[in-house]
Protein backbone atom coordinates (compact mmCIF):
# COMPACT_ATOMS: atom_id res chain seq x y z
CA UNK A 1 0.00 0.00 0.00
CA UNK A 2 1.32 3.43 -0.96
CA UNK A 3 0.21 6.36 1.17
CA UNK A 4 2.77 8.99 0.15
CA UNK A 5 5.19 9.80 -2.65
CA UNK A 6 8.56 11.05 -1.44
CA UNK A 7 10.71 12.84 -4.00
CA UNK A 8 14.28 13.47 -2.85
CA UNK A 9 16.95 14.86 -5.15
CA UNK A 10 16.38 13.17 -8.53
CA UNK A 11 14.69 10.10 -7.00
CA UNK A 12 11.10 9.17 -6.24
CA UNK A 13 9.96 6.66 -3.61
CA UNK A 14 6.61 5.19 -2.58
CA UNK A 15 6.04 5.21 1.16
CA UNK A 16 3.74 3.56 3.69
CA UNK A 17 2.57 5.34 6.83
CA UNK A 18 3.07 3.31 10.01
CA UNK A 19 -0.48 4.07 11.15
CA UNK A 20 -0.81 1.26 13.70
CA UNK A 21 2.56 1.78 15.39
CA UNK A 22 2.67 5.61 15.26
CA UNK A 23 -0.88 6.92 14.74
CA UNK A 24 -0.41 10.33 16.38
CA UNK A 25 2.80 11.05 14.47
CA UNK A 26 1.22 10.00 11.17
CA UNK A 27 -1.84 12.17 11.80
CA UNK A 28 0.33 15.17 12.76
CA UNK A 29 2.54 14.80 9.68
CA UNK A 30 -0.42 14.45 7.32
CA UNK A 31 -1.67 17.86 8.47
CA UNK A 32 1.52 19.39 7.01
CA UNK A 33 1.19 17.91 3.51
CA UNK A 34 2.41 18.66 1.00
CA UNK A 35 5.68 19.02 2.93
CA UNK A 36 8.64 20.55 1.10
CA UNK A 37 12.12 21.13 2.43
CA UNK A 38 15.77 20.20 1.88
CA UNK A 39 17.75 17.29 3.22
CA UNK A 40 21.33 17.56 4.39
CA UNK A 41 23.67 14.80 5.46
CA UNK A 42 23.64 13.91 9.16
CA UNK A 43 26.54 15.01 11.35
CA UNK A 44 26.57 12.49 14.18
CA UNK A 45 24.28 9.61 13.23
CA UNK A 46 26.02 7.70 10.41
CA UNK A 47 24.40 7.00 7.05
CA UNK A 48 21.34 9.21 7.03
CA UNK A 49 19.98 12.49 5.76
CA UNK A 50 17.88 14.86 7.80
CA UNK A 51 15.59 17.85 7.69
CA UNK A 52 16.40 20.27 10.53
CA UNK A 53 13.16 21.85 11.73
CA UNK A 54 14.27 24.06 14.61
CA UNK A 55 11.50 24.59 17.13
CA UNK A 56 8.68 23.30 14.88
CA UNK A 57 6.15 21.54 17.08
CA UNK A 58 4.18 18.59 15.68
CA UNK A 59 2.38 18.21 19.01
CA UNK A 60 3.38 14.58 19.55
CA UNK A 61 5.41 12.69 22.11
CA UNK A 62 7.26 9.44 21.61
CA UNK A 63 5.63 6.46 19.90
CA UNK A 64 7.25 3.62 17.96
CA UNK A 65 10.54 5.33 18.72
CA UNK A 66 13.97 3.98 17.84
CA UNK A 67 17.62 4.99 17.95
CA UNK A 68 18.47 2.63 15.09
CA UNK A 69 16.24 3.18 12.05
CA UNK A 70 16.85 0.76 9.18
CA UNK A 71 17.49 1.90 5.60
CA UNK A 72 14.27 3.30 4.16
CA UNK A 73 12.76 4.12 7.54
CA UNK A 74 11.87 7.74 8.28
CA UNK A 75 11.71 9.00 11.84
CA UNK A 76 10.46 12.20 13.44
CA UNK A 77 12.29 13.53 16.48
CA UNK A 78 9.66 15.69 18.21
CA UNK A 79 12.23 17.95 19.88
CA UNK A 80 13.45 18.33 23.42
CA UNK A 81 17.17 17.73 23.94
CA UNK A 82 17.87 18.76 20.34
CA UNK A 83 15.86 20.51 17.64
CA UNK A 84 12.87 18.92 15.91
CA UNK A 85 13.94 16.94 12.86
CA UNK A 86 13.02 14.30 10.32
CA UNK A 87 15.66 11.68 9.48
CA UNK A 88 15.81 9.20 6.60
CA UNK A 89 18.22 6.30 7.05
CA UNK A 90 20.02 5.14 3.90
CA UNK A 91 22.47 2.83 5.72
CA UNK A 92 23.56 2.19 9.30
CA UNK A 93 22.24 4.85 11.69
CA UNK A 94 22.77 5.36 15.40
CA UNK A 95 20.54 8.41 15.91
CA UNK A 96 22.34 11.10 17.92
CA UNK A 97 23.05 14.80 18.26
CA UNK A 98 25.81 16.87 19.82
CA UNK A 99 23.90 16.33 23.08
CA UNK A 100 24.15 12.52 22.72
CA UNK A 101 21.84 9.63 21.85
CA UNK A 102 18.36 10.47 20.56
CA UNK A 103 15.25 8.46 19.76
CA UNK A 104 12.75 9.29 17.03
CA UNK A 105 9.30 8.09 16.01
CA UNK A 106 9.39 5.66 13.07
CA UNK A 107 6.28 6.80 11.20
CA UNK A 108 7.03 6.25 7.51
CA UNK A 109 8.71 3.46 5.52
CA UNK A 110 9.86 3.69 1.91
CA UNK A 111 8.50 0.76 -0.12
CA UNK A 112 9.95 1.33 -3.58
CA UNK A 113 13.04 2.91 -5.08
CA UNK A 114 15.20 1.48 -2.30
CA UNK A 115 17.95 0.74 -4.82
CA UNK A 116 18.47 4.53 -5.03
CA UNK A 117 18.75 5.20 -1.29
CA UNK A 118 22.52 4.80 -0.98
CA UNK A 119 23.08 6.96 -4.09
CA UNK A 120 20.81 9.66 -2.62
CA UNK A 121 22.75 9.61 0.64
CA UNK A 122 26.13 9.89 -1.07
CA UNK A 123 24.86 12.58 -3.43
CA UNK A 124 23.74 14.60 -0.41
CA UNK A 125 27.08 14.03 1.34
CA UNK A 126 29.24 15.08 -1.61
CA UNK A 127 27.03 17.57 -3.45
CA UNK A 128 25.13 19.18 -0.58
CA UNK A 129 21.48 19.85 0.24
CA UNK A 130 18.86 18.15 -1.93
CA UNK A 131 15.18 19.08 -2.27
CA UNK A 132 12.64 16.75 -0.69
CA UNK A 133 8.85 16.67 -1.04
CA UNK A 134 6.26 14.49 0.68
CA UNK A 135 2.83 14.33 -0.94
CA UNK A 136 -0.19 12.06 -0.91
CA UNK A 137 -0.12 9.23 -3.43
Amino acid sequence: MTDLIVTAGPFSFNARLEREAAPKTCEAFLRHLPFESKIVHVRWSGEGVWIPLGDMDFGVGYENNTCYPSPGQIILYPGGVSETEILLAYGNVNFASKAGQLSGNHFLTLTSGLENLYTLGRKTLWEGAQPITFRRA
